[in-house]
């Protein structure tokens, strides 16, 4: 069946894990016919949740598409992960909706996931409704919620979908009708009795924010004070669109009450695609999946019209690729298709492309912006348990990477690690669950190891002599060295002295390789030594036997004779760590912050009903703040931690830095 633009609804499911989001798709999808039994989270037979990790943890890991055939119109549901460690999933899907359904639920309210989703939304610039799902559950209360809403976020908020007092039903307060939901069959009925003076207040209140979203109807409700359906339909689709009417439905998916209804609304209030079915095509890559089932490229066509038989230009990696067969997919399921209109979603297999990428006609080039990711700040290093699967590791991760754009995988070479940052320890759990259940090969964790530096306080004059024979030619080699601290870079500055010809000048490069080979390791811990000035003064040679490899180690072992003589010590690197917090939180993370890894707050300031607190920290005191800061604030907290310097570690802290280096080289 094909669609037009005006008739498609591209909308993502937020808020809260255990919000209901795919318990709210799988009822969409049973109550249009498109699955013929409901599946449950619990019972891991969903069809959004079809990744092997996603049924045995019962939680949405990756965005997935259910498209929801209703009364003339397809709704593409994206459902979305709740978890933050999840979050690049949910910002991709925010790309390419045309509305966000944020879940709040009937017994808890607004969550910090319902927050979170309410910020990206705003940022986007996308429209909101919300969602009080689980109206049947005990302890629920839809006025509560509403009224938390409302307090939050104004009375921009307004309900369009009420449930009916006896918990049968839901209430349509836009066309004043009631869908009634027994034995699983849901059937229109009037208003009950029961029910008309509170839906009167309900109609009431919208009628007055419907109105504020234009002036000719604003005039037109001051006339009359009343609004007829078709003017309070206007009113809500267009302050959706410029985000001055944030709609509130309700429901229970489980039971499918209120199911009809919500589609009824998605499809009369949320926009439609912008139409540009007359411009030249144009597509974005918004996910990727490449698992036992294929490789799928997702994605949103912006303009024109994609059909199976194109060859679109791929912006990022400037190839031009035939497409290959092009689906809809519901959940794993796909459905070949050949044509896909404007504004619709479509997945196209065994492409190279990545998420983020822009597709589009060949001589009409084009390229959106890509999506803008949170950094990641949950640093870890990852190895294979069996030595000698490094590469494997590597090469899984990085076709994981296709799909998730939102972790960063680094090879070390100074700290001989390859570390994974990633948004959390539950992203980074799921990710070597898959690497051992798609690529076959078993991982471990260990914290990241900091890049500490070495560095002289004193000031040292060092022998180094070489001296080998061995039946004909020997080596020889001889120099004074002074060794001294400097601060004006981090590289050795090596300069000469040299009076006389003690040491031919054609020998200085063969003392300065010497030495920048021997700053690579420091004398106490094994780390580069920086901010080192070397100046060769004096020395000797042998006109046979001295040679470039002679006057080299020569330089060596004047370094390992003067360094540990010069007052060595141990830098740490310094963070600037910039905290977001809700004001409740402010005392503990300063304790946090000043007690616990010895940090220095620099400064506060307000901004949003948050507080953003500036500190210096030291690097090796992160490892677990990503952890550490969701528990003090509940999730609510979020930060960024830049390098920004190298300072002088306490006594404590270099030795237990000595220590582990040692035990490392024993080990080894």
């Amino acid at each position: 069946m094909s669609y037009e633009t005006k008739n498609i609804r591209n909308i993502c499911f937020m808020g809260h894990g255990n919000s209901g989001k795919t318990s709210l798709a799988e009822s969409m999808l049973f109550c249009t016919g498109a699955v013929d039994r409901m599946g449950k989270v619990t019972d891991g037979n969903t069809v959004c949740d079809y990744d092997a990790e996603e049924t045995k943890r019962q939680i949405t890991i990756s965005t997935s598409v259910a498209p929801v055939n209703f009364g003339g119109c397809k709704i593409n549901v994206l459902d979305c992960p709740g978890y933050f460690d999840f979050v690049g999933d949910v910002l991709s899907a925010i790309r390419v909706a045309d509305a966000g359904i944020i879940f709040c639920t009937a017994k808890d309210g607004i969550s910090v996931g319902a927050e979170r989703s309410w910020k990206y939304l705003k940022a986007a610039n996308v429209p909101a409704m919300f969602y009080i799902s689980k109206i049947s559950e005990e302890h629920g209360d839809f006025d509560n919620v509403l009224s938390a809403l409302q307090a939050k976020y104004g009375s921009i908020v307004c309900p369009v979908i009420a449930p009916m007092s006896d918990g049968t039903g839901v209430i349509d307060l836009v066309h004043n009708v009631a869908y009634q939901t027994k034995g699983g069959k849901t059937a229109k009925i009037a208003v009950p009795a029961a029910d008309a003076d509170k839906v009167a207040e309900l109609r009431e209140a919208l009628m007055e924010t419907a109105a504020g979203a234009d002036e000719e109807l604003m005039e037109k409700y001051f006339e009359e004070m009343e609004l007829g359906e078709a003017d309070i339909i206007k009113g809500i689709q267009l302050g959706m669109k410029d985000r001055s009417v944030v709609p509130v439905l309700c429901g229970d998916a489980m039971s499918n009450l209120g199911t009809e209804a919500f589609m009824q609304a998605i499809c009369e209030y949320a926009p439609a695609p912008e139409d540009k079915s007359a411009d030249p095509v144009c597509g974005f890559v918004f996910k990727t999946v490449s698992d036992q089932f294929g490789k799928y490229s997702f994605i949103k066509v912006m303009s024109g019209k994609v059909t199976a038989d194109l060859s679109l230009r791929n912006m990022r990696a400037s190839s031009t690729d035939k497409l290959g067969r092009m689906y809809t997919m519901c959940g794993k399921k796909s459905t070949e298709v050949k044509e896909a209109c404007c504004g619709d979603i479509v997945a196209i297999g065994k492409m190279d492309w990545k998420t983020g990428d822009t597709v589009c006609d060949p001589k009409n080039e084009v390229e959106l912006p890509v999506i803008e990711m949170p950094e990641p700040c949950y640093n870890i290093a990852i190895s294979p348990k069996t030595k000698g699967q490094d590469d494997k590791v590597a090469a899984g991760l990085a076709r994981l990477n296709e799909e998730d754009i939102s972790f960063t995988l680094v090879n070390n070479a100074e700290t001989h690690q390859m570390v994974i940052s990633a948004a959390g320890d539950i992203q980074v759990d799921v990710l070597c669950a898959k690497l051992k259940s798609r690529f076959s090969v078993e991982t471990e964790l260990k914290p990241a190891r900091v890049a500490y530096r070495e560095k002289i306080k004193g000031r040292v004059e060092a022998h180094g002599r070489h001296k080998k024979q061995s039946g004909g030619s020997g080596q020889f080699g001889d120099v004074w060295v002074r060794f001294e601290p400097q601060d004006e870079q981090d590289e050795m500055i090596f300069a000469e002295e040299v009076f006389g010809g003690s040491v031919p000048k054609n020998f200085f490069p063969s003392v300065e390789k010497g030495l920048r080979n021997a700053v690579t390791k420091g004398v106490l811990a094994g780390y580069p030594l920086v901010g080192l000035k070397a100046t060769l003064y004096d020395g000797s040679y042998h006109p046979v036997d001295s040679n470039d490899m002679a006057f080299q180690t020569a330089a060596r072992l004047a370094y390992q004779d003067g360094i540990p003589k010069a007052k060595p010590t141990i830098l740490e690197p310094i963070g600037l760590l910039k905290v977001t917090i809700p004001d409740e939180n402010l005392g503990d993370i300063m304790s946090d912050i000043s007690s616990k890894r010895r940090g220095t707050v620099l400064g506060m300031n307000a901004e949003e009903g948050m507080q953003i607190v500036e500190a210096e920290v030291p690097m090796a005191e992160m490892g677990s703040y990503t952890i550490d800061l969701r528990s003090m604030t509940q999730g609510r907290g979020s930060f960024t931690c830049k390098f920004v310097r190298y300072e002088e570690a306490p006594g404590n802290v270099q030795q237990k830095v000595i220590e582990e280096a040692k035990a490392m080289a024993e080990a080894e």
